[in-house]
């Protein structure tokens, strides 16, 4: 195996820890990115989609990343998780959901469900079957398209909304309905036990190379009605426990024969990472209090297509 240099890890890291954040898929690019450059870094796309990864240096590297990652945002966000946290353990003692926070407590738990689940039973099997360089292109493009339907969906649900309102049947109903129908009056604290679940479950889809883990679960979060601001923020809050976990269980692999004599690249790496991803929700927070997933569903597209007639 030819080792990882110090380039890679700096560019890798970069690119893991803004794709991560951006709804644009990490995988997808930490797969596509090697592959598209070729030489020794296609290498580390081949290692990483085989039966064998589990001993890949490069698996190793990117779990390194991801908690670093993880890191990041649980710093960017330590008010609330410090809050979401103490919520959590106030309604186990008390056995009571009375406040926002307690609720959105919950709501974090219930949605993490799916793909914590469906993480530890079938992360290796995507891996192996979808980390390649044509799958990851063909899932890219998909993401683009996922990402424009959560956007036309929004803007029909803001136009009913709207007509709802105009009606002037009665106020309180029209209120009721901008809530039900996706106005921008409802708030993240208001979603309901089950709606949390099924944006779980569209997080599950980012285990597919080229799905990106925050766009799909943004997306859900506007068919539900939230705006772009609330779905961002509930998106970067899923994906922190998430990410983090994921590496932790493998964080052993980075002191076994696989992280072998690539220590400092690793470090050097998950600095990089670490601070992109930082930067990336600083920006990314402030993006969407007033601008829509456009752009990324048109990056999304048209680097997909082009990918896919590169690899096909």
């Amino acid at each position: 195996m030819t080792g990882l240099t110090y380039l890679q890890a700096v560019v890798i890291g970069l690119l893991q820890g803004v794709t991560e954040l951006f709804p644009i898929s990490s995988l997808g690019h930490s797969v596509l990115v090697p592959a598209w450059i070729g030489g020794s870094w296609s290498q580390l796309v081949t290692q990483y989609g085989t039966t064998e990864s589990e001993q890949s240096p490069y698996l190793a590297f990117i779990v390194a990343l991801h908690v670093a990652t993880a890191l990041a945002l649980l710093w960017f966000y330590r008010r609330d998780w410090i809050a979401v946290i103490g919520a959590f353990f106030t309604t186990l003692r008390t056995r009571k959901v009375q406040t926002s926070t307690e609720r959105l407590a919950w709501l974090i738990v219930i949605a993490t469900i799916p793909v914590g689940l469906t993480g530890l039973l079938l992360e290796h099997t995507f891996r192996v079957l979808f980390a390649k360089p044509l799958a990851a292109a063909i899932f890219l493009t998909i993401n683009g398209l996922i990402l424009f339907g959560g956007e036309r969906l929004r803007r029909r649900a803001d136009q009913r909304a709207l007509v709802a309102a105009e009606s002037k049947v009665s106020a309180e109903p029209a209120a009721d309905h901008a809530v039900v129908q996706g106005g921008p009056s409802r708030r993240l604290e208001t979603l309901g036990y089950r709606e949390a679940g099924i944006i779980g479950l569209f997080q599950t889809l980012a285990l597919l190379a080229g799905i990106s883990r925050s766009g799909i679960t943004m997306v859900g979060g506007l068919v539900r009605g939230l705006n772009h601001e609330d779905a961002a923020k509930f998106s970067f809050l899923l994906a922190t426990p998430v990410i983090l976990a994921a590496g932790v269980l493998k964080i052993p692999s980075l002191f076994g024969p696989a992280g072998a004599h690539i220590h400092g690249q690793v470090i050097v790496g998950a600095v990089v990472a670490g601070l992109g991803a930082y930067a990336s929700v600083r920006f990314l927070t402030r993006y969407f209090t007033t601008r829509t997933l456009i752009p990324f569903a048109v990056y999304c597209l048209v680097a997909g297509v082009i990918s896919v007639i590169k690899f096909v």
